[in-house]
């Protein structure tokens, strides 16, 4: 077994915060050593792996690299490449991914840990709007989790909404434990069009208006998403194309991360420094799993931590706040 699988077996057996902090420290040596962007960028920053004592002291890779740059850690060739929505090619970020067995082993471990069993469910996925495009790692989730439920009547919606709405009244009808996972606007349209009453659902958005409906605020959202399918909380589901890992909240956009992923804010006017829980700020995010990539990304939501351990996402980054921390994107 080479460095990076012993790596992989230790970082999905992370228990504690101070097993994180010396996992976390390895791979930065790794992704330092494997990565040139990455390294060339903690370069300019002046930092390395022999001054680092804590995995607070890494430098976060800001989100837009993967929009310019191929940021993988290692020589081999990527089994898949996963790509962001965006109106062109040049808007798009692109993940290759060097070993997909790792992405199924993060989402498959994260939704046991969260939910139990796959093959309790039956999951029905609303996402017309990835469903339009390859590349998308959301997808290809939804796919994996999907074909494990084992459920006949699990699989995806694209416009055949009519029949979602007699599937979920069917399964209601049935008893059976049931997830819905949709794109925010998807579900918000289907709700105002085919309402149902099954308190027993799990409504999961993913976020996401796409330009398709006007932005609104979470608590709106998730009043409407409530009284159209007649639950009391609404789940999320937090990831992005450049990472493997997902963190997921119970309702009032909570998130709580596996063990192998942990969410730091960064000063608003200072991106590379962080700030304490309860202070608003852009998001950092670990992610031991994406480690033949980089696993310290800033990304361009707005959130902050709490004492908990849990986080919330408040917003988007305005981009002229993103000073600082563009040296090498083009």
């Amino acid at each position: 077994m080479d460095r990076a699988e012993t790596l992989i077996e230790r970082i999905f057996n992370c228990s504690d915060e101070y097993e994180f902090d010396r996992i976390a420290l390895e791979v930065f040596l790794f992704q330092y050593n494997n990565n040139a962007i990455y390294r060339q960028y903690c370069e300019l920053l002046h930092v390395s792996p022999e001054k680092t004592i804590h995995f607070r002291q890494i430098p976060f890779l800001p989100v837009g690299f993967f929009r310019s740059f191929q940021i993988v850690s290692s020589t081999v060739s990527p089994q898949f490449v996963f790509s962001s929505s965006g109106t062109t090619g040049n808007d798009r970020s692109l993940h290759h991914v060097v070993d997909v067995s790792v992405y199924q082993r993060s989402f498959s471990t994260s939704f046991s840990r969260f939910y139990g069993e796959v093959s309790d469910y039956c999951i029905l996925a609303l996402l017309p709007s990835y469903l339009d495009r390859s590349g998308s790692s959301l997808v290809y989730m939804a796919e994996k989790l999907i074909a494990a439920s084992g459920h006949p009547e699990s699989g995806f919606y694209l416009n055949n909404v009519e029949q979602l709405h007699q599937k979920l009244n069917s399964l209601k009808q049935a008893g059976q434990k049931t997830i819905l996972l949709g794109v925010t606007y998807a579900l918000l349209d289907f709700a105002a069009v085919f309402p149902v009453d099954f308190p027993e659902l799990i409504v999961m958005e993913t976020g996401g208006m796409k330009g398709r409906r006007r932005e609104m605020i979470r608590e709106e959202v998730h009043v409407l998403l409530c009284e159209g399918f007649g639950v009391r909380k609404i789940h999320s589901e937090y990831g992005m194309t450049e990472l493997l890992s997902q963190a997921y909240s119970y309702g009032d956009g909570i998130y709580t991360a596996p063990p192998w992923m942990k969410v730091c804010i960064r000063d608003t006017n200072d991106p590379l420094s962080l700030v304490g829980d309860n202070i608003t700020g852009g998001i950092n995010i670990i992610d031991l799993a994406n480690i033949y990539s980089c696993s310290f990304i800033a990304v361009q939501d707005l959130g902050k931590t709490n004492p908990d351990g849990t986080f919330e996402v408040l917003g988007r980054f305005d981009q002229s706040q993103m000073r600082g921390c563009n040296l090498m994107v083009g």
